[in-house]
């Protein structure tokens, strides 16, 4: 069973890897009870991108292997990741980490971008 977040954007949490109040990372404000609400404006845009540039430095070299390697699959093992990026499977939990955070802040600013805004609610 996952936990989800949806409103302006829509998805699931990386099971065991990634935290419901994981976009706090990139700024916005929390409002919650039994979710997680989020609400991003355009003020907030600099922080955005300043997380996504903290992650794609945390994500260096691998980003792009990384990308091509989710697309490809609906289920992976973090052996299979390992082998694909040549490293221990050992360091690969951290990885997964920035690499869910990426995809989750690239979500928020490209919804930003678009409305002028993005909310949206995490399972907690």
């Amino acid at each position: 069973m996952g936990r989800y977040y949806s409103g302006d954007i829509e998805g699931k949490f990386w099971f065991g890897v990634q935290d419901s109040n994981d976009a706090s990372f990139f700024g916005g404000e929390e409002l919650e009870p039994h979710f997680i609400n989020y609400e991003f404006l355009e003020s907030d845009l600099e922080e955005i991108r300043e997380g996504l540039a903290t992650c794609k430095k945390e994500l260096r070299p691998h980003k792009t292997k990384m990308a091509k390697f989710f697309k490809s699959r609906e289920t992976y093992s973090d052996e299979q990741l390992a082998s694909e990026l040549i490293m221990a499977p050992s360091k690969i939990a951290s990885l997964l980490v920035w690499y869910a955070r990426y995809t989750l802040g690239k979500k928020i600013l490209k919804c930003v971008e678009k409305q002028g805004c993005c909310y949206f609610d995490a399972e907690l």
